[in-house]
């Protein structure tokens, strides 16, 4: 269920509009209207949340291959750990750690690079022996675990209060947030200065930017506005088991990095889940069985006493892919202004509170903390993609 605010009217005219209410479109509105930008109006389809966000494991890190995604998911965890003073709002951020299991050696060699640049960013990452994994993750088995990479700063915490969050700050410095208003069209401007008009079900709205915040739904409204977003949508589903005997009191993020299966703590129990290669691409958000098989057999191998717990729900939720498995950040050329936040590849909710900070700068025309300009959509037109390698 998305976060749900007061109905409201659709204005004739706003500054900035944002299409998309996840957490992507409201830490941008948040971003923006607390940067003294005025008349920034937010479009979502459905209720704030209800996208991918409201479907996501909750994962927050700073462990990563790329760079950009280091010091984006390094300065989101800093944003997550002052959110219940800036935008004010509780969000159970647990910062009990990511441990990736690698059973490979040139998985080793690849985490070793990594964690050296993390390093460089101020991520306290490292690299452990078996060990060590199994002290911090008594759950798993070693079986096979050649070295793990881990950093404590990472965790998990509940994406729906980050979406609240965001939206009750954006709407206190005065951004307008509507919900159940789905943008149908769009008529860029003939001049670079000039207005878009916005198309909804609900009317129309003249727009000085434009912002794409609309995640796994961002090919379509992109190509309204003859913009080429290069993003597919693939289903993902999580399961949660009902409380575990014995359970540890600290059960960190831990990824078995060959299979993608992951679990951490939920309540009493665990949140756990794993990537189907089988998935084909499509806006399917029915629970399916057909992945279960592999997902047990990933859990006798490295989580046995988890084969043997009672699930007691689960969803499916849309993971927005790119062709290299990196965010597309960054404002289209031609008329009217438009720029994009989508893309993500399952980093979404982790990198949405820096990614805020980053599209609020470009907005404004100041230089973002971070160099995102190679994550440009141009990126695929000009042969220089841009591979994320720590992807589950």
């Amino acid at each position: 269920m998305g976060v749900r605010v007061p109905a409201a009217e659709l204005p004739p005219a706003a500054d900035v509009v944002i299409v998309g209410g996840g957490v992507m479109g409201t830490s941008i509105a948040f971003h923006l209207a607390e940067a003294g930008v005025r008349d920034v109006l937010l479009l979502e389809r459905d209720t704030l949340g209800s996208g991918s966000t409201s479907k996501a494991a909750g994962g927050v890190r700073g462990q990563f291959s790329d760079a950009v995604n280091i010091q984006l998911g390094a300065r989101s965890l800093e944003l997550f750990q002052d959110f219940g003073r800036r935008p004010g709002q509780e969000i159970d951020l647990h910062r009990e750690g990511y441990l990736f299991l690698l059973s490979r050696p040139e998985d080793v060699t690849a985490f070793e690079r990594n964690v050296a640049v993390q390093n460089e960013f101020g991520v306290p990452s490292r690299i452990l022996d078996p060990a060590e994994a199994r002290a911090l993750s008594p759950l798993i088995s070693t079986d096979g675990v050649l070295a793990a990479a881990y950093s404590p700063d990472d965790g998990y915490c509940a994406p729906e209060s980050v979406v609240l969050g965001y939206a009750v700050g954006a709407r206190r410095y005065g951004a307008r947030l509507l919900t159940n208003c789905q943008v149908t069209g769009m008529e860029r401007a003939a001049g670079r200065s000039g207005a878009t008009t916005v198309v909804t079900e609900r009317g129309t709205v003249t727009a000085g930017t434009v912002i794409c915040a609309a995640g796994a739904w961002s090919a379509a409204l992109g190509a309204m506005a003859g913009v080429d977003l290069p993003v597919r949508p693939y289903r993902r589903q999580v399961l949660v088991t009902g409380p575990l005997p014995d359970r540890p009191e600290r059960v960190p993020m831990t990824i078995d990095f060959s299979t993608s299966f992951y679990f951490h703590g939920e309540g009493r129990g665990v949140l756990l889940g794993m990537s189907d290669p089988d998935e084909p691409s499509g806006f399917d958000l029915s629970r399916s069985d057909a992945w279960l098989p592999r997902l047990s057999e990933a859990m006798a191998l490295r989580a046995p006493r988890l084969a043997e717990a009672e699930v007691v729900t689960g969803w499916a939720g849309l993971y927005e892919v790119t062709p290299d498995h990196n965010a597309l950040i960054g404002e289209a050329p031609g008329p009217g202004r438009f720029l994009y936040a989508t893309g993500f590849s399952g980093h979404g909710f982790l990198q949405g509170p820096a990614v805020g900070e980053v599209v609020r700068d470009l907005y404004l025309g100041r230089r973002p903390f971070v160099d995102v300009s190679a994550l440009s959509a141009e990126r695929f037109t000009q042969g220089a993609p841009r591979k994320e390698l720590n992807c589950v």
